[in-house]
């Protein structure tokens, strides 16, 4: 066998493989490559908008706790307002009921001095008749005795 022949015709069949590579198995090959780095590009992508999404809803969640924070404070802060309220409310409601009850306690305290100087009166004037029948020795009639009592009473 001729040397030149054989690898003439190993130059051939390795060019007729090359050939056949690139037309049929390397393109498919390819394409697999490509969509594989898209695909690792698009999840590297996917990846840094989750990490961006997660900072952006732990800064709203950050914003939402402090006004949550704050409408407590402020819903504490009106409670409080509304129990002094109340409590000074009650205690001058307090101060007028006290003030009215001390004020019937004085007017009956009145009513009742009167009563018992009215009575007084009645029985130092019956005392007086009574004193003045026996220093007379004798019995006043009901209408001097009346005219008597309402003298005495006058002058009392």
């Amino acid at each position: 066998m001729n040397i030149n022949l054989t690898m003439l015709m190993q130059a051939v069949g390795f060019g007729l493989f090359i050939w056949f590579t690139a037309k049929f198995i390397w393109p498919p090959l390819t394409r697999a490559v490509e969509t594989r780095q898209k695909q690792i590009a698009d999840g590297l992508a996917a990846g840094e908008q989750g990490r961006q999404n997660l900072a952006s809803a732990e800064k709203r969640i950050a914003d939402m706790i402090a006004e949550a924070r704050a409408k407590a404070g402020e819903i504490v802060a009106t409670g409080e307002k509304f129990r002094s309220e109340t409590m000074d409310q009650a205690k001058v409601e307090a101060r007028a009921e006290g003030d009215r009850i001390i004020a019937a306690a004085k007017a009956e305290i009145q009513q009742e001095l009167a009563r018992a100087k009215e009575q007084l009166r009645n029985q130092v004037a019956d005392l007086a008749v009574a004193g003045a029948s026996r220093i007379l020795k004798r019995e006043v009639s009901a209408k001097d005795h009346a005219e008597l009592l309402a003298a005495i009473r006058s002058e009392l």
